[in-house]
């Protein structure tokens, strides 16, 4: 008994072009990459150095009355204009400034080996008097060489 094969049987058939594209794995390769490169900007920002005081900014226009200067040395002694005082007793002294009615910018001088927490925390201080005008005065870069 002989087969006979029909014409268009499974021999016969081609294989149509598929025209649609398979965005899938593109879309899962995209993926990947946001996440990898949201994990990477995360830590590049985290870990920026910084030098400070150095500085080459543009000097501020000078007040018209005597500028109220807060001063820290590398040794923690602190001084309000040039008179010592202890830092436990630096906020009833600036409110009572504050009292007299000085609105003014307050400058702070921090020495440079003066450590970061100390100034940290002389700015606090400052703040929690009231004052929202704080300067860092600094040096220039050309100045010192």
């Amino acid at each position: 008994m002989a087969l006979l094969m029909k014409p268009g049987g499974r021999r016969g058939r081609r294989r149509q072009l598929q025209s649609e594209i398979n965005v899938t794995p593109f879309v899962d390769v995209m993926l990947v990459l946001l996440i990898v490169f949201m994990i990477t900007a995360r830590m590049l920002i985290e870990g920026v150095d910084v030098n400070l005081p150095n500085a080459d900014a543009r000097s501020l226009p000078a007040p018209d009355t005597q500028p109220l200067t807060v001063t820290l040395q590398a040794d923690g002694r602190l001084f309000v204009q040039q008179q010592e005082i202890p830092m436990g007793a630096l906020v009833p002294r600036l409110e009572a400034i504050a009292a007299t009615g000085y609105d003014e910018r307050i400058y702070v001088r921090g020495d440079d080996t003066a450590a970061y927490g100390d100034v940290a925390r002389l700015l606090t201080r400052i703040e929690r008097a009231g004052f929202r005008k704080v300067s860092l005065v600094m040096e220039r870069e050309d100045a010192r060489n």
